[in-house]
């Protein structure tokens, strides 16, 4: 059952693969750092606007739920959605492809021909 606030699965796969800071935040998340001061202080070069605007844009994917803590300092954390984990199952099938294509040995195209 699809979302009415979720874009097709193709346009946000095109959408994550177009972004390298998709790819960054979705794998941060993956090994457990899920507030943004903490995946800014991990990836030199990311910045804090960049990130909110990644965050924003996997949260209205439905691919990570935010969490506010009632606290102060306030705390935010980020987490994969059911979703989230299923979607991250595509992607990890198109980065095994590109490993297999990338270790494949390479066949001209003069022996590949009939």
């Amino acid at each position: 059952m699809r979302s009415s606030n979720r874009p097709p699965v193709s346009r946000m796969v095109e959408d994550i693969l177009g972004c390298k800071w998709s790819l960054t935040v979705l794998h941060l998340v993956r090994q457990g750092i899920c507030r943004p001061g903490a995946m800014e202080r991990k990836v030199p070069g990311l910045t804090t606007k960049v990130l909110n605007e990644r965050l924003r844009k996997l949260t209205a994917f439905e691919i990570l739920q935010r969490e506010a803590f009632p606290e102060i300092p306030p705390r935010v954390e980020y987490r994969l959605t059911e979703f989230g984990q299923k979607f991250i199952q595509v992607l990890d099938s198109i980065e095994l492809l590109e490993q297999e294509i990338r270790s494949a040995p390479q066949i001209s195209a003069s022996k590949a021909a009939p």
